[in-house]
């Protein structure tokens, strides 16, 4: 059914990955000090920059969240299975989206 210690593997990977990405976000959205001698357009920029990074930071917080929650359940009996329709999720859909706990038919209906 489903290979498992590949799908943990993958997403100890990406666990990896997120927090690498975590630390280079918290450098890059910390304040911009008022007193900074850029350019007005260029500090136009750098907040704005900045404020992306922020949205990137907590998107990276929030996956990285359900993806170490996925972990702990990763061995549960009814884990790969849809939450709605109860199905088996497809393996390749966990392996784009450990986080899923929906198939794609439910998750389509859902929007």
């Amino acid at each position: 059914m489903l290979n498992k210690e590949k799908l943990e593997n993958h997403i100890r990977e990406k666990i990896e990955v997120l927090k690498e990405n975590i630390i280079s976000y918290r450098q890059l959205t910390k304040p911009i000090p008022p007193d900074n001698s850029i350019g007005r357009l260029t500090r136009m920029e750098s907040i704005s920059s900045k404020s992306i990074n922020e949205a990137a930071l907590r998107n990276a917080n929030d996956t990285l969240s359900k993806l170490e929650r996925v972990l702990k359940t990763i061995n549960d009996s009814d884990f790969g299975l849809c939450r709605e329709c109860e199905e088996p999720i497809p393996f390749a859909r966990l392996m784009i989206v450990p986080e899923t706990d929906m198939c794609v038919e439910c998750a389509d209906k859902r929007e």
